[in-house]
């Protein structure tokens, strides 16, 4: 697909963007991603991504541990495979260890699957972008809609084509120093990227995949949960390796999709439902809602009345 950008937009000096994501360097997202980059001729391109499927791993850091960072041969790119978390991989790759200098956009992406509404607390990809936002880094997270089915690798490039243009905009919004920088971007590509209906600001939403447990009697039982939040029908796919070698003292429980929530309005879920490129900014901060903060600034003077009539 060809861009329409302004070649002018990134002239001179290259802007540096670095890529992460949560679903592994050799994930298609991510080498879709770092493909439709590197080829748009306008930008140099650094990935910093986890060795290994690190999927709903939220903002786990290694704390006690060293990582490992390996090269990789991505074509256009200069890539390192880390044993870390997609939050350790934004941190090592923005340090200036790992590479020579701070990039100007970090990309967290692109995910197999969406990121809307509670599930961004969960998102190892959400939280490769905010780490970012932690060190002062604008960043942006990018996630596909995948659905079984009807979904395929191919689907990866065009969502990548569809945000590049987001991607300039923004760099070009840095490089005059114009873009905000107590915030990043989370955006949400339909399954139908073929046929989306345009770009749409939204908000966080309340929507989220309801989960409970079951007991198994091994860990090849029963349905696997995929990293898109739904259940693999067809449990065939696991092999013996998959196993987990268990005491016959223990109790073995997996989830299960049981529902889903869904919050109507101008939301991130309900607009990707209908069809748009959903782009949601995000803060660090986890503020309670207004009503919330107003019970709880009643309800803490007189705790501390009670306690202060008890103590006398």
């Amino acid at each position: 697909m060809e861009s329409n950008i302004d070649s002018s937009t990134c002239s001179g000096d290259r802007p540096t963007v670095m890529v992460t994501n949560d679903d592994g360097i050799d994930a298609p997202g991510l080498r879709a991603l770092v493909r439709v980059l590197v080829s748009s001729n306008r930008l140099k391109v650094l990935v910093c991504a986890p060795d290994s499927e690190k999927s709903a791993v939220s903002h786990c850091i290694t704390w006690r541990n060293s990582v490992s960072a390996k090269p990789v041969e991505i074509s256009g790119s200069t890539a390192f495979a880390v044993s870390g978390t997609p939050a350790d991989c934004t941190s090592l790759g923005i340090s200036k260890v790992l590479f020579p200098s701070v990039p100007d956009l970090v990309i967290s992406g692109i995910n197999m699957g969406s990121n809307c509404g509670y599930h961004i607390v969960y998102s190892g990809t959400v939280a490769g972008a905010r780490e970012a936002l932690f060190n002062g880094v604008p960043s942006v997270s990018l996630s596909y809609d995948w659905t079984g089915g009807r979904s395929n690798v191919d689907d990866f490039t065009m969502a990548a084509e569809a945000c590049l243009p987001i991607i300039i905009a923004i760099l070009s919004e840095i490089k005059r120093k114009t873009y905000p920088q107590n915030c990043f971007l989370n955006i949400d590509v339909p399954t139908d990227v073929r046929n989306y209906k345009g770009y749409r600001l939204t908000r966080q939403g309340k929507s989220i995949v309801k989960m409970g447990w079951r007991q198994v009697g091994s860990d090849v039982q029963g349905a696997k949960m995929l990293s898109t939040m739904t259940m693999e029908s067809n449990s065939s796919s696991y092999n013996e390796s998959d196993a987990l070698s268990t005491p016959n003292n223990h109790l073995l429980f997996k989830r299960e999709v049981t529902g889903l929530q869904v919050e109507d309005g101008d939301t991130d879920y309900r607009s990707l439902q209908d069809g748009y490129i959903t782009v949601t900014p995000l803060g660090a901060l986890s503020h309670a809602e207004v009503d919330s903060q107003a019970y709880f600034k009643e309800w803490l003077p007189r705790v501390v009345e009670r306690l202060s009539s008890a103590s006398l």
